[in-house]
């Protein structure tokens, strides 16, 4: 069956419209949020990320590092070196693996990594506090299976999956 026939191209363009504009408006909030909370740590948020990403693979290719931070291939190797040259990671290859390039966090990189994670404060994000008035109704935070799936027919089962180990990381690492 033809994709084509199960939807207008009127529908087509206001569904696609609405997701541009909600999903712009929220990720404008995130990003704020996120830039003041790395701030105070001499860190940007793409810095942060590559931090995030490299933290929870307990090291991570630099294409990792790219399709998990949904940057591009250059734009995570250039944060990266910034990150090897405060000290934060290192670059290595791999015996039996010369094509990929590997970060890795030092201990410096991962004392910074977790004071960071220790200094967020949800009562100055934005997302979460627009979030709450949703939990108080539902008793519960809203649920993201519909994006998930989304995401999953965007980037792959793969996404999803390195997406629920960080988030399995943080939520053992939060209990601790």
């Amino acid at each position: 069956m033809d994709n084509k026939e199960t939807y207008s191209l009127q529908e087509a363009i206001l569904y696609s419209h609405k997701m541009a504009q909600l999903t712009k408006a929220i990720w404008k909030a995130i990003e704020k949020d996120w830039q003041d909370w790395v701030k105070p740590f001499d860190l940007n948020l793409n810095e942060h990320h590559v931090l995030w990403i490299a933290y929870h693979l307990k090291g991570a290719t630099i294409s990792e590092v790219s399709k998990f931070g949904v940057m591009h291939v250059s734009t995570a190797f250039n944060f990266s070196k910034k990150l090897e040259q405060r000290g934060l990671l290192t670059f290595s290859k791999k015996e039996d693996d010369k094509r990929n390039t590997y970060v890795k966090l030092t201990d410096q990189g991962v004392k910074l990594f977790e004071e960071t994670m220790e200094a967020h404060d949800s009562e100055r994000n934005s997302v979460m506090n627009a979030s709450l008035p949703l939990k108080s109704i539902y008793g519960r935070f809203p649920e993201f299976q519909d994006l998930e799936s989304i995401v999953k027919h965007l980037y792959g089962d793969e996404y999803l999956e390195i997406l629920d180990r960080s988030l399995k990381s943080l939520s053992e690492e939060t209990r601790s």
